[in-house]
């Protein structure tokens, strides 16, 4: 019994020491700036004078997002690299492999490759004063690693100047009629949303859903940009697992489209954010976050890429649906996601025909 409570004790510390770590990290008294705080050294930041950004969303978008920045900040210039998440992962890992340090924050859609770069102790932990608006499951533990800043969410598109209504599909069974063969795109096995897609629709819609679906013969393509493009085109008849977001933009723009949220649920996935260690730009990329993670950072970012910011005092983008109206499923184990992305990999690949 004693050697239980010493080892109880000796528990109850070492947690108790992790959690004062943590705490430790969180600036007694962070600065108000114009709608946010931080814990940053603003001037050690603007005399760093830039910062770099590696990102899975759409160049038009991520450029707005990052100008809003530059125009709280003026002195420091923004740049950002675009891959799907399977490329840009590989793009950051084989970089930290020959020791090159370009990246100061990244995001991913992929939460399996978020969860990998922290096992990797590829972040640096950064509490930021924002981050209490954002729930606990939103953030990485211990806290301060990376936080969720934006949800993304998958559905079905069509255009009805080439789908009638009355013929759209509304349920994800509706894709395996024989009428949409040739006619579906849909992303490429890098893209985290696809993989959300596949993860929490398969044990719902059962293993035989994905191999009738290969007969459909759906078209890869690596953004939701040539999906919609294609769309309004008429070169495709409808997206699977099409990106909510996307169709705001282009329906946003005028372009003749309709979006369905299937009974059985909307496949849902973060797009994940945090700071990378030894990074060029430490002061930054800790001003970066809290800018980001505050109100007007993620109204910024709704305003540029229309996506859902996780934190409930902000609103949904324009024209969208609030997430508490959504049937959203969620992954619920992250490591078995993780787990799953080889064999989702080489599935979809086949799925597709590595078709472009």
């Amino acid at each position: 019994m004693r050697l239980l409570a010493a080892i109880s004790v000796a528990v109850c510390a070492l947690a108790w020491t992790g959690v004062a770590s943590a705490q430790a990290k969180l600036c007694a008294s962070p600065r108000q700036m114009e709608g946010f705080k931080t814990c940053a050294d603003v001037a050690k930041a603007e005399a760093e004078g830039t910062f770099v950004l590696y990102s899975t969303d759409p160049d038009a978008g991520q450029a707005k997002l990052l100008a809003a920045f530059n125009k709280a900040f003026p002195k420091i210039k923004t740049n950002y690299v675009r891959l799907q998440a399977g490329a840009l992962y590989a793009k950051l890992l084989s970089e930290r492999q020959a020791k090159s340090y370009l990246v100061d924050v990244i995001q991913l859609s992929d939460m399996g490759m978020i969860l990998d770069f922290q096992k990797r102790n590829g972040f640096t932990q950064y509490i930021s004063p924002e981050m209490v608006a954002f729930k606990k499951e939103y953030k990485s533990t211990p806290e301060g690693y990376w936080t969720w800043g934006s949800v993304i969410m998958a559905g079905l598109a069509t255009n009805p100047n080439n789908v009638p209504a009355a013929d759209a599909p509304k349920k994800w069974e509706d894709l395996l009629d024989p009428k949409w063969k040739d006619g579906i795109s849909v992303k490429v096995s890098n893209s985290g949303l696809q993989h959300g897609v596949w993860y929490v629709l398969k044990p719902i819609l059962g293993d035989d859903y994905f191999k009738k679906f290969a007969e459909q013969k759906p078209r890869a393509f690596d953004s939701y940009v040539q999906q919609y493009g294609r769309l309004v085109d008429g070169q495709d008849k409808v997206i699977m697992g099409a990106q909510y977001s996307g169709y705001l933009e282009f329906k946003a723009k005028g372009a003749p489209l309709a979006f369905v949220f299937p009974e059985t649920g909307v496949p849902t996935v973060p797009e994940t954010y945090g700071i990378v260690a030894d990074g060029p730009h430490p002061n930054a990329a800790q001003l970066f976050m809290d800018w980001f993670l505050s109100p007007i950072g993620q109204k910024a970012l709704s305003d540029a890429l229309l996506l859902h910011s996780p934190r409930d005092d902000v609103p949904p983008p324009s024209g969208g649906v609030p997430l508490k109206e959504m049937k959203l499923l969620v992954p619920a184990d992250w490591s078995a996601f993780e787990k799953d992305r080889p064999s989702f990999a080489r599935q979809w690949d086949r799925i597709v025909g590595a078709r472009h």
